[in-house]
């Protein structure tokens, strides 16, 4: 049944929303946003008149300092992709400020200005004074201040999760386009159960490998090993990372032995690589006991194949654990093209080891089960034309097609990737779910054949960072599916493309409204929050008529 609309809708903003649509992609729309915010809302009017009559003098632009000098900042805020934001004197520049919370005083280094965007890189040095959210006791990475991978392990995660629901309040307010009456509250962040040793998948890298050659007297170039791990902050160099906290206990010994191995071998690369840790896990069901009897041993399957370890595809590395009925392994795969497997909760998922995966098993058990509370709306069971198909744009290797197709009638994920679909598949034969099926297919046409009525049909889209394209989201109007979950790793494009949808087609009288958005805390530590936001299609007011 249909939503009746919101009194506030108002059609009007769909221009202005289509040429947006080349925005929010990445780090510099978000950045110049926060900017220049905070500069309007600080900087003072010179036309601004005084009690005596007289006007403001004109504030004169601020006189930037020579690149490399070091200068004291304080902290207003952190803008949303992690960085703090200082006001000059006069509040009309901003220096982006890494490693800071607002309130911070600190040492910078000047490293270059963009005055045609009013802001200047800075590098962190030291801090003169704390702010009131600064803690470094809770700082748990002595790369920390350096790496470029994190940028809030100095914050509680209290004070995190915070800071991650206003980065999604800012994303709707400031690339939606659509008035405030139309996007309701934003819910609080979706913890992860673990801040830290959560990230199943590492990349590190280094720049350059051992080059051959041999001395005048015939005996073999020295080769230094070259930095292996992560870029530094706000440079073009690799730091050399020994161990990284973010990752599983596998990934770390794995971290550590990919080390060694590279190291050893260092003289047979070329030129730099990009290594892997994905850890995998493996359960080996326990043998029944013999006093059991016969009908409980039949019932114990056998491990599909693709749900064993590859051998030579691992670093060597294994963690047991017991469990009640099985064995718990984890391995360390190496190799991009191995298969690795991960469980959510008793769902088993295969996938290509270098290809995409979530990399926080320990938040998706809470992720998938919000995701399935949400998927039905109240009142679906007294519905006469009731939500029963499941249809899953951008589904990967199935995570949300398979997690969520216990309650649903059938179920269809729909790939680009061949690969994601072909381990789909196997993923839905392995999990027993003959209901659910997977098809590859652009996700740009896809609705073309969808053999699912709309009127009873919810759509999952998990798109990647750049968001759907106009195309689809055209084509998603003209389905017209009952219910949307948007799933999403950027939340800026997807405020972008939810606008679209709640501005709807008038000629097609489809739109959408937004039920809730809501925060997941994938990347503790990080300044990345994914977002999920739910909708209902509903129509146009009726147009009174003139007497």
């Amino acid at each position: 049944m249909s939503t009746p609309p919101k009194k506030h809708f108002s059609g009007k903003r769909q221009k202005k929303v289509k040429n947006d649509r080349t925005k929010a992609n990445g780090f510099d729309e978000v950045l110049q946003a926060d900017i220049d915010q905070l500069i309007k809302r600080n900087r003072p009017e010179p036309e601004q008149d005084q009690p005596n009559g007289e006007k403001n003098a004109p504030v004169p632009p601020t006189s930037l300092p020579e690149p490399f000098t070091e200068i004291d900042v304080t902290v207003s805020e952190i803008s949303s992709t992690g960085d703090g934001l200082a006001l000059s004197e006069n509040k009309d520049h901003v220096y982006l400020v890494p490693f800071t919370v607002p309130g911070d005083k600190v040492r910078v280094k000047v490293i270059r200005h963009f005055p045609a965007f009013s802001y200047t890189m800075t590098d962190f040095l030291s801090v003169i004074e704390a702010g009131p959210k600064r803690d470094d006791a809770l700082i748990g990475c002595k790369y920390f201040s350096k790496c470029s991978g994190c940028q809030l392990q100095m914050m509680s995660y209290e004070d995190q999760l915070a800071h991650k629901r206003r980065i999604v309040e800012k994303a709707y307010a400031n690339f939606s386009g659509l008035i405030p009456e139309l996007v309701p509250a934003i819910g609080e962040t979706f913890p992860s159960p673990l801040t830290y040793g959560y990230r199943t998948k590492l990349t590190p890298h280094f720049a350059q490998g051992g080059a051959k050659g041999k001395n005048a007297d015939g005996s073999e170039k020295e080769v230094n090993v070259p930095p292996i791990g992560f870029t530094y902050k706000n440079r073009r160099a690799d730091m050399d990372i020994e161990d990284c906290p973010l990752g599983t206990d596998i990934v770390r010994r794995g971290l550590k032995s990919e080390r060694k191995r590279v190291a050893e071998n260092i003289r047979s690369y070329k030129k730099g690589a990009t290594l892997l840790m994905r850890e995998s896990t493996y359960r080996i069901p326990k043998e029944a006991p013999a006093a059991e009897s016969e009908i409980k041993e039949t019932e114990i399957k056998e491990t599909p194949s693709w749900l064993l370890p590859t051998p030579g595809a691992d670093t060597g590395d294994v963690i047991r654990v017991e469990r009640e009925n099985y064995i718990e392994e984890k391995r360390c795969i190496n190799d991009n093209n191995a298969t690795s497997v991960e469980y959510v909760d008793d769902y088993a998922f295969s996938n290509k080891a270098g290809g995409f995966f979530q990399n926080n098993n320990s938040i998706l058990s809470g992720f998938t089960e919000f995701i399935r509370s949400q998927a039905i709306p109240a009142g679906n069971d007294q519905d006469p034309r009731p939500i029963k198909y499941l249809l899953d744009a951008y589904s990967g290797s199935g995570l949300f097609t398979i997690t969520l197709s216990p309650i649903f009638k059938s179920s269809l994920g729909v790939d680009v990737a061949g690969d994601s679909i072909m381990c789909a598949r196997e993923n839905a034969r392995a999990n027993n779910l003959p209901s659910t099926g997977f098809a590859a297919a652009d996700a740009a046409v896809l609705f073309k054949d969808v053999p699912y009525p709309a009127d009873q049909t919810l759509l999952v889209i998990d798109p990647p960072r750049k968001g759907c394209s106009e195309d689809f989201l055209q084509q998603l109007l003209s389905y017209k599916p009952r219910r949307v979950v948007y799933v999403s790793c950027n939340v800026h494009t997807q405020a972008r493309d939810v606008a679209v949808m709640v501005q709807g087609d008038e000629k097609q009288n489809v739109r959408y409204e937004i039920e809730s958005i809501r925060g997941f805390d994938f990347f503790p530590q990080t300044g990345h929050v994914e977002g999920v936001a739910i909708l209902n299609r509903t129509e146009f007011p009726q147009k009174e008529e003139s007497a």
